[in-house]
């Protein structure tokens, strides 16, 4: 039912059909006597509820049934507003764009870096992107061991990017790190493809790598699948939230 929605404005139209609804049901009865805490109480339980039943993810019916709720609390506690507008700049350098591009912020794990190494080539000269880069561990980690290799990646949120750059210094000769959306970015150049995105935009990925990766070519997947289309070969990998890669040949 949401596939073809942005949950961002699904989960807006929720609380402001909720709230109005709670708003209502207070207005036009005198029986029921609650506090403004106990009605937001309820108002975040019915949007929890609608989101759960329409399938939304987990970490959106968390923040349906906590929002106004939480509002309520921070009012009545009297908290400076100035810690929101720091919160928020500082969600805004970590994330960037997370509302509009339905990526979050994914570290890889050591092992995912185990793997890959077994994976890319040890002498024949290659190229490797990571999109959606992060804090650049996985490409400095990637290049002090493959000498071999050109890495590069790509990344939108300005605090990660700044992180990685700086990270990078040491092999810069190897390892280049480039801000904005890998949407934007041709994907012929690369050898290997690596991405640990979301379930949102898997199928788009998949048409632009058919469309712009050389014949020959790996796309690499962690944890999340192209829908309808089977991988060549996946790797199990025993970290902290038991990831697979997923491996196609274009």
């Amino acid at each position: 039912m949401l596939k073809h929605q942005h949950s961002s404005i699904v989960a807006l139209f929720i609380q402001i059909t909720t709230t109005l609804l709670v708003c209502l049901f207070v207005i036009s009865q005198s029986i029921i006597t609650m506090s403004l805490f106990e009605w937001s109480i309820s108002q975040g339980l019915l949007a929890g509820l609608i989101s759960y039943f329409l399938r939304m993810p987990i970490w959106w019916t968390l923040i349906q049934l906590m929002f106004v709720p939480l509002c309520i609390t921070t009012l009545a506690l009297e908290i400076s507003s100035l810690w929101f507008l720091s919160l928020f700049l500082c969600l805004l350098l970590i994330y960037g764009k997370t509302y509009k591009t339905q990526v979050p912020l994914y570290l890889s794990s050591k092992n995912v870096n185990a793997a890959l190494e077994t994976l890319l080539p040890r002498q024949d000269q290659f190229s490797f992107v990571d999109l959606g880069s992060g804090c650049g561990g996985l490409l400095n980690n990637l290049a002090k061991v493959h000498k071999n290799g050109s890495f590069y990646g790509i990344e939108s949120a300005p605090l990660p990017l700044l992180i990685s750059k700086l990270r990078s210094l040491p092999n810069q000769d190897s390892c280049k790190i480039f801000w904005g959306s890998f949407w934007e970015y041709d994907l012929s150049q690369y050898d290997v493809v690596y991405a640990y995105l979301s379930p949102v935009p898997m199928e788009s990925l998949w048409h632009k790598a058919r469309k712009e990766m050389r014949p020959g070519s790996l796309l690499i997947s962690n944890t999340f699948l192209i829908p309808g289309i089977t991988p060549y070969k996946s790797i199990e990998l025993n970290d902290f939230s038991n990831s697979t890669l997923y491996l196609w040949k274009i």
